[in-house]
């Protein structure tokens, strides 16, 4: 799916009154079957963007097309159909405790399928070796007929991103998907991540909070930084120099996301003078 922000401004519905916008003005390109990467410190507007992208949050102005198509000019049901073509992955997915894994991975399927086949699903699964696929991609495909309370965060964390694989979508939105997870199974759910929506060609758009993990697997990186765009570059253009610009209010932030060893080296002044962040997973 192909995206296009032109001058986007998006405001929280509980803001107040002339409070600046939580992301914007924004101007964005992104093509069709794309893999970008949106770094920037907390209350950057990151998961904002999401939102926006997910046809969640309404513009306050400019511009948002999809495909060619602005979203919030289309009748009810083909706005209904075009969020039914993304999958927006939150940071904490929403699963209920008592339902079983398969029936929440496979949840992610309910926009594409009828009603009727909806419910059949809630009672016999239908697509058990879609879901089993999605979940062995995380190595969780032993804890397919499991209930999610029965699951740790880290575990839960890669149901939702298995669902988000099940749903298929032609735009995939990531929010912060490696939060609750060790180094080894994050690195693991990116590789997954990426691989899958190569091979369904899907636009995929995630935040990271973890600096070389976007920096090692997307080769478009976009740095917010209060509501703007401080830079959209390719991978390689992304300096130490550029990362404490970006987070030069908040480098305990960078400190504990850890950065490459060249850059680390290259920001040991700043970063000497910052608060060690203890972090436990």
């Amino acid at each position: 799916m192909h995206i296009e922000l032109r001058g986007l401004k998006l405001c929280h519905p509980a803001a107040a009154r002339g409070a600046a916008p939580a992301l914007g003005p924004l101007d964005l390109d992104i093509a069709s079957g794309e893999q970008v990467a949106v770094i920037g410190p907390s209350g950057a507007g990151k998961t904002s963007l999401l939102l926006g992208l997910a046809c969640a949050l309404r513009p306050a102005s400019g511009g948002l097309r999809l495909d060619g198509r602005d979203p919030w000019s289309l009748p009810a049901r083909a706005l209904r159909r075009l969020r039914g073509q993304g999958f927006l992955a939150t940071q904490v997915p929403p699963l209920p405790p008592r339902q079983r894994v398969v029936t929440s991975v496979l949840a992610g399927r309910l926009p594409r399928i009828g009603l009727w086949e909806s419910l059949r699903s809630l009672v016999v699964p239908s697509a058990v070796p879609q879901a089993e696929a999605a979940l062995a991609r995380f190595d969780l495909a032993d804890k397919i007929f499991t209930r999610v309370d029965r699951l740790s965060g880290g575990e839960r964390q890669r149901v939702g991103l298995a669902r988000a694989l099940v749903a298929q979508p032609r735009l995939l939105m990531v929010d912060e998907p490696l939060s609750a997870l060790d180094p080894a199974r994050a690195e693991q759910a990116m590789q997954a991540l990426t691989a899958a929506a190569r091979e369904q060609g899907a636009t995929l758009v995630c935040t990271l909070h973890q600096v070389p993990m976007a920096l090692r697997h997307f080769t478009r990186v976009i740095g917010l930084q209060e509501g703007q765009l401080a830079f959209d570059l390719p991978t390689a253009e992304v300096t130490p120099e550029r990362l404490r610009a970006l987070y030069a209010q908040h480098l305990d932030e960078l400190e504990g996301a850890g950065i490459p060893n060249a850059a680390a080296a290259a920001m040991a002044p700043a970063l000497a003078l910052a608060p060690t962040a203890m972090q436990c997973r």
